[in-house]
């Protein structure tokens, strides 16, 4: 039997504290609770408080995610289906699945969006030794940040620019969307809910209006935005 993602279905974090997941809890029994003429739901109403009475419980809690972890399979590494051996395209793919990789790891986990140099190895199946220009560059346009450890965190310049491009480079948005990248930076995510995904606490980003006017003749002036299909 396919272990229920609780984390999927309140859309919060593996790593939510406590109020957060009473917080939503309340929220969702409110709108999900039978009695409610306009939203009520008998079947995610029950979901719902299985997952409360499992992640209010610090020992269930442990437990399920224990099994999460042990249930989720291991995406094939990026380089099996993504070139990033050919000179300048394959350089322009690993900045792509770099900042593709810390994105998605920044929007599941908010409060832990560090991703380790080990874990951008395996996660794209290259030696980091070929990863040196390609966090460097990304450094120095200020898209992501490198602390002692080694972790890579994307910063806010990141985001606006694969959140503004994403729909102008295929590669980006075949990473973004399609590709091992979103399970392989959120195991609970690899699991399927047994509901459909509906916004319930945090909107859509929203790109800076000057930044959603940016056209393809701007981004393709920079190397990394450089992008063909």
């Amino acid at each position: 039997m396919e272990t229920p993602n609780y984390y999927e279905f309140l859309q919060i974090s593996p790593h939510a504290e406590p109020d957060t997941i009473h917080r939503v809890y309340r929220f969702l029994a409110a709108r999900f609770h039978p009695d409610n003429p306009e939203s009520g739901d008998a079947d995610k109403f029950f979901l719902l408080r299985q997952a409360y009475e499992v992640l209010s419980n610090p020992a269930r809690r442990a437990k399920y995610d224990a099994v999460c972890e042990k249930d989720a399979l291991q995406p094939d590494p990026l380089s099996d289906s993504i070139d990033f051996m050919d000179n300048i395209e394959g350089e322009l793919n690993r900045r792509l699945a770099v900042l593709a990789l810390l994105y998605i790891r920044r929007r599941t986990s908010p409060g832990h969006p560090e991703v380790s140099l080990a874990e951008v190895e395996l996660r794209m199946g290259f030696p980091r030794d070929y990863l040196e220009f390609t966090t460097w560059y990304l450094q120095k346009k200020d898209y992501i940040t490198r602390a002692d450890n080694s972790a890579f965190t994307l910063t806010a310049e990141g985001v606006d620019f694969v959140e503004t491009q994403r729909a102008n480079i295929p590669m980006l948005h075949k990473l973004l969307t399609s590709g091992p990248v979103a399970s392989a930076t959120n195991p609970a995510a690899s699991h399927a809910s047994t509901h459909p995904r509906k916004p319930i606490v945090v909107p859509p980003a929203m790109a800076h209006p000057a930044e959603r006017r940016t056209d393809q003749a701007d981004w393709r002036s920079d190397p990394v935005e450089r992008r063909s299909s």
